[in-house]
Parts: structure tokens; C-alpha cells; sequence
């Protein structure tokens, strides 16, 4: 038997022992799952803690389901460990570590190089090595491919590599892990048939094979920059129907009866999270060395960056009209998290916002169902929970988040005047200063 025919007959009989090297958002809930399809699952993380939580079954990230995790780990079928050696025990391996943006807003894919070179280091002929960190169109041939040939291996047949982007949306309902369609495009055709079999085996959304690792990434890049400018648009709609005295929210609900042709976007308070407002820059980043700039992408970020902005000179503009200052205002300020129904404040519009809405001089109080606290400019920022007293001695009530566990007709009844940057008082009742953004 090929090392191929080894390895898929591993994977469709479950004999195959599986690694995930990154225990965060994407690692975690794909490491369970494959636990759950009957795989044995080795989670591999730098952080000690993490590693700790989870072979003591504790669950940190919200789309995975605590009593799965126990479940797993008390079943044995999945283990933690920083110990990168054992990558000797595994037949498959998926790499979720993060790639995020520096300060020059070039990507930093140190954590994917070192993955990669560590996995290396421990690797075994007929191994399957698959990245789904999100980044730029080339990361795999460029950057985790060279460390296995260097070792000796080669690529289609005594190694597996491919690339087949993440796709996560914390808080949604109806898509996890488990049934959302996945891409796989891999080095070889052989690459590409062996990762798409560990996926059938794991999930149950379709799985679409590409014809290299490049498709893969750059449909991933191609996904959130579509919802990136598309945000931009609905944002650039929002401020101009606020001067013309136009209800964007209605506009956009008129526009959705159409049943071709145009797909609902709705403008906020910025963008939030590690995906929309990031991934397009790799490929902005990645484009310069095609001496190609990309317009588009870039003014869509310079709409979105300016909207806390915007949201904050509002803010302003609704207190001046009942004649207060920014300065000595009460603000009660609901939502912290980038989106609803989740605990992420990474790269949250509110954080700005709220930075700004202090150093202006506002009373601030703070109020999140999902966060007790968070980081902003090097202070910890206490939250505290909504009541009718917070809302009674606020001049200003600012929806940020629209988290569904938001009193809603409490908030209504008992706010002097509401900014509401995310239509979620839409069905409830409204103060009789209330405004839209």
C-alpha cells in the first residue's frame, strides 16, 4: 500500500490519530469535532492554561458546548499538551494559530512559521499537515511547505500538505463547525484528495476541492473582503441618509424584497472581530509585490476605521440639543463585544468609542452581558449590569452591541434618550428621543 492509501484508509476508518496545533476559537470547536466523529485528538497550544483547561474539561470558547468537551476528555478520545514531540503520535494535522496583523499592518505569519518548523521537526512519512489559518494567497507553498522538504519528505507522497481556511462565526445559531461547507485545495492532487477525506469523515457540510493551496487562500481573503466593502457601502449609505433625513434602515429593508441581485448589509458602530476588519490588508499587503494597489479594499477600511468616529460626534451632536456637554454627561454604554451574543471584544468598535467618549470627559457606565471586563488603553474597565437605575440616570443611552439578551422594552421605557447604532430597538418601545444611525 502508497503512503496515501495507508493514511485515507486510517482516516475512513477512524484507526487515524489526529492533531490541532492552536486551542483558540477555530482550534478548539474543530478539535472537538473531530473527537466527536470517533478520531482521537491530540490539541496542541503554547499557553499552559489553555492546555490545562481543556484536559480538566473546561470549556472557554462559546460555540463549543461544554458537556461535549467533558464528554471527550473524560472518554479519552481527546488530550492537550505543549509537548510538540508527540506530533510523532499523530497521522493528520490541522494548524488554526493566529495570524494577525503588526503595526505596520503587514502580516505576521511567525506563529504559522514556527508551527510549521516544529511539526517538522516531529513528522513521519505518510503524514497529513493541513492550514487553516487565514492569510495571504502563497503562505502555504512559501511558508509551511519548505521545512518538510528540507527534512527529506516528499510532497504528494510521503507528505500531505494543504491549506483549507477556517471558517468560524462566533454566535451564529444555525452554522458551526460542524456543517458549514469547507474548501480544501492541497499542494498535490493526491494532497487535496486525502485532507477532503479527513473532512468527509469529520463533517457534515460539502466539502469543495480547489486545484491548489492559492484558490483556497484567496477565496478565504476573497469571502471577508466582499462583507468588508460591503459594510463600507451600507456605512457610507448610513451617513449620507442621516443628512438627508432618511431611514437607512428602512431603505435596506425595501431593498431585501428583491429576490435577485442584492444581499443585505447593514452599516454599526465599525467593524469588530480577528476576521472582517484584518484579512483583506494581507492581501493589500501581498499585492504591492505585484505592483498592484488595491483601492477598493483600502477606502472601504477608511470608511469602516471612521465610523466610532462618527458614532461619537453624533453622540455629541444628540446631548448638545438638550443643551449638555460631553464633558460631566451621564452615557450609559451597552455592548463591549464586536458582535452579538459573544464574549470577543478583539478589535471591537466599541473600544475606541469608549476611549474617546473618556477622554471627551463622559460619565461612562459600561454594561455587557457577556464581559465582566476588558482591557482599554493599558486600564481594566470594570462592567456592570443593566438596570432601570443605570438607564434612569443616563443623558444618553448608546446601543453598541445588539446582544439578544438586552431588556429591550425595559431599556425603551426607562432611557431619557437612546443612540441606537444597530436598529435593535426596531420592534420595541422607544424613548421619545430616540435616534437611529
Amino acid at each position: 500500500m502508497s503512503h496515501m492509501e495507508t493514511l485515507l484508509h486510517k482516516l475512513e476508518s477512524k484507526e487515524a490519530v489526529i492533531g490541532v496545533v492552536g486551542l483558540g476559537y477555530v482550534g478548539l470547536p474543530l478539535a472537538v469535532e473531530k473527537a466527536k466523529a470517533g478520531y482521537k485528538v491530540i490539541g496542541f497550544d503554547v499557553q499552559e492554561s489553555r492546555v490545562q483547561q481543556v484536559n480538566d474539561g473546561v470549556n472557554y470558547i462559546g460555540d463549543v458546548l461544554s458537556e461535549d468537551l467533558q464528554e471527550m476528555v473524560n472518554s479519552g478520545h481527546l488530550i492537550a499538551t505543549t509537548d510538540y514531540a508527540k506530533i510523532k503520535e499523530v497521522d493528520a494535522v490541522a494548524i488554526c494559530v493566529p495570524t494577525p496583523l503588526d503595526m505596520y499592518q503587514q502580516p505576521d505569519t511567525s506563529y504559522v512559521e514556527s508551527s510549521a518548523n516544529e511539526i517538522a521537526k516531529y513528522a513521519h512519512e505518510g503524514m497529513l499537515v493541513v492550514l487553516e489559518s487565514t492569510t495571504y494567497p502563497g503562505t502555504t507553498e512559501e511558508i509551511v511547505r519548505p521545512p518538510f522538504e528540507k527534512n527529506g519528505f516528499v510532497v504528494g507522497e510521503s507528505i500531505f500538505i494543504a491549506y483549507s481556511p477556517e471558517r468560524v462565526d462566533p454566535g451564529n445559531k444555525e452554522f458551526k463547525t460542524k456543517n458549514t461547507p469547507k474548501v480544501v485545495g492541497g499542494i498535490t492532487a493526491n494532497c487535496t484528495k486525502v485532507a477532503a477525506s479527513m473532512y468527509r469523515n469529520v463533517l457534515e457540510g460539502d466539502v469543495h476541492e480547489v486545484s491548489s493551496p492559492a484558490i483556497a487562500e484567496m477565496e478565504k481573503i476573497f469571502e471577508n473582503t466582499f462583507r468588508h466593502i460591503n459594510i463600507a457601502l451600507a456605512n457610507e449609505m448610513a451617513i449620507l441618509c442621516e443628512r438627508m433625513g432618511i431611514d437607512v434602515w428602512e431603505v435596506i429593508d425595501a431593498a431585501k424584497s428583491k429576490p435577485y441581485g442584492f444581499m443585505a448589509f447593514y452599516p454599526g458602530p465599525g467593524l469588530g472581530g480577528h476576521c472582517i476588519p484584518i484579512d483583506p490588508f494581507y492581501l493589500t499587503w501581498k499585492a504591492r509585490e505585484y505592483n498592484y494597489h488595491t483601492r477598493l479594499i483600502e477606502l472601504a477600511g477608511e470608511i469602516n476605521n471612521a465610523m466610532p468616529e462618527i458614532v461619537v460626534d453624533r453622540s455629541m451632536r444628540i446631548l448638545n440639543e438638550s443643551g449638555k456637554a460631553l464633558r460631566g454627561s451621564k452615557v450609559a454604554v451597552l455592548g463591549v463585544a464586536y458582535k452579538k451574543d459573544i464574549d470577543d471584544v478583539r478589535e471591537s468598535p466599541s473600544l475606541p468609542i469608549i476611549s474617546m467618549l473618556k477622554k471627551a470627559g463622559a460619565d461612562l457606565t459600561i454594561c455587557d452581558p457577556f464581559v465582566t471586563s476588558f482591557k482599554l488603553d493599558g486600564n481594566i474597565e470594570e462592567v456592570v449590569t443593566l438596570n432601570e437605575t443605570v438607564l434612569e440616570e443616563a443623558d444618553l443611552v448608546l446601543i453598541l452591541t445588539d446582544h439578544s439578551n438586552f431588556d429591550y422594552e425595559m431599556i425603551g421605557q426607562n432611557s431619557n434618550a437612546i443612540f441606537d447604532t444597530r436598529n435593535a430597538m426596531k420592534n420595541f418601545t422607544k424613548p421619545e428621543k430616540y435616534i437611529k444611525l
